[in-house]
């Protein structure tokens, strides 16, 4: 079968979650003898990236361009607000970018057209996949659609009434350009809802399908070395992800502790600053996921404390695959991958103390769920790669048989 992805990132050039499993997925699928073809941005290389170039490498097909806009998605948070609006509004109406995707779908003819996230590569894109006949299976990973920053933070879900009239033009302006895909896939319940509480995708088939859980090296947990109780925080160092409510939050915690913290961004100089101050705080830099097994194998838990609403963050996966539990914000679609004592626990977003009751609780059962890691990773286990891509390939191809 021929697939194509469309997507404003593809490594290189990655920012999140999407990007990996996207990669894991498109690897998977080589290995099956698929053939994938990727259409994705690049930075701005002089006026010949304007248009998209393939770059064969020995597995899939890459088409990449930069999309014509102000600047390149990946620099966004460089620039000030009134810049920003300027992109969005290029990136929403550019016509160009929706009409040279759709030239690359005329000339590869693929059996499904497979498109994430596309702020950044253009909103037009599923205007002009209309009519080529082929079926269009769009892939849901945020509330990007909705709002335009992909973030809501717990407690300020209606926001200033300017943001919420500008919320609702753009939402109006993407439920028309992306109208009724043949196919939507979420990966979470929160998602899926969220999108038809706004009138999105109402002729489309909706579907819920888990993100694919990584396929990892075995992990062994044999016996807890005493000490502290061992928390990581794996992910972007910015505000909405709760690295600074955490870090303040664990200076309330009076049993002992340790917290090591892996990944870059904004706010990367305060934590760095933050850990040299307390020796209970390690800051590792961003790691690759061979150096993150060596992590997961020595915590007591991953805590993800995010202040925003989540879709189905891979780290969660990540986690749970190498048996290791998780302590994370009851926000968005967490919740469908935490099972209470099982392989983890859910603390209110943004509430200290819950945050700090639940990792006594933590403390308390460590123990039982490090000498449990074999049901922790079982928990896992129907999200299974192989498994995502039986059910995403039989997916697809029940549509070439209908197209």
């Amino acid at each position: 079968m021929k697939i194509a992805i469309v997507t404003n990132l593809y490594p290189p050039y990655a920012r999140g979650g999407a990007e990996v499993v996207i990669t894991r997925t498109v690897t998977e699928l080589l290995a099956r003898g698929h053939e994938v073809i990727v259409v994705t941005s690049k930075p701005f290389g002089g006026f010949s990236t304007l248009t998209p170039k393939l770059e064969t490498t020995a597995t899939e097909q890459v088409y990449r361009f930069f999309p014509l806009n102000v600047y390149h998605s990946l620099r966004d948070n460089r620039h000030p607000a009134l810049v920003r609006l300027c992109w969005h509004l290029i990136d929403m109406f550019n016509p160009l970018n929706g009409y040279f995707v759709r030239q690359v779908m005329k000339h590869e003819r693929p059996d499904v057209i497979w498109t994430h996230n596309l702020k950044g590569i253009g909103l037009t894109i599923p205007l002009f996949l209309r009519g080529l006949g082929i079926p269009h299976v769009h892939q849901v990973h945020d509330v990007q659609l909705s709002v335009p920053s992909g973030l809501i933070i717990a407690g300020r879900e209606k926001g200033a009434c300017c943001m919420r009239i500008g919320r609702w033009i753009y939402t109006q302006i993407c439920r028309l350009l992306f109208d009724s895909p043949t196919l939507v896939i979420s990966p979470s319940k929160f998602l899926k809802e969220f999108y038809e509480a706004r009138g999105f995708f109402c002729h489309s088939e909706v579907t819920v399908m888990p993100n694919p859980a990584p396929i990892m090296a075995s992990i062994e947990r044999t016996v807890r070395q005493n000490g502290p109780l061992r928390l990581l925080f794996v992910g972007q160092l910015e505000e909405h992800k709760g690295i600074r409510f955490l870090m303040d939050g664990l200076e309330k915690l009076e049993i002992p502790w340790e917290l090591s913290i892996a990944g870059e961004g904004s706010i990367g100089k305060w934590v760095k600053d933050k850990a040299r101050q307390d020796k209970r705080t390690i800051y590792v830099g961003y790691l690759a996921m061979t150096q993150l097994i060596k992590l997961f194998e020595m915590a007591d838990a991953l805590v993800v404390p995010s202040l925003c609403y989540e879709n189905s963050p891979t780290v969660i996966y990540e986690a749970l695959e190498a048996g290791l539990p998780v302590v994370a914000s009851d926000i968005g679609g967490v919740a469908e991958l935490i099972q209470e004592g099982v392989n983890g626990y859910l603390f209110a977003a943004g509430e200290r103390e819950d945050l700090l009751s639940t990792l006594r609780t933590l403390d308390a059962q460590k123990e039982r769920l490090w000498a449990n890691s074999g049901a922790v990773r079982a928990t896992i286990a129907p999200y299974a790669m192989h498994r995502y891509v039986d059910d995403l390939t039989e997916l697809f191809e029940g549509l070439r048989r209908v197209a």
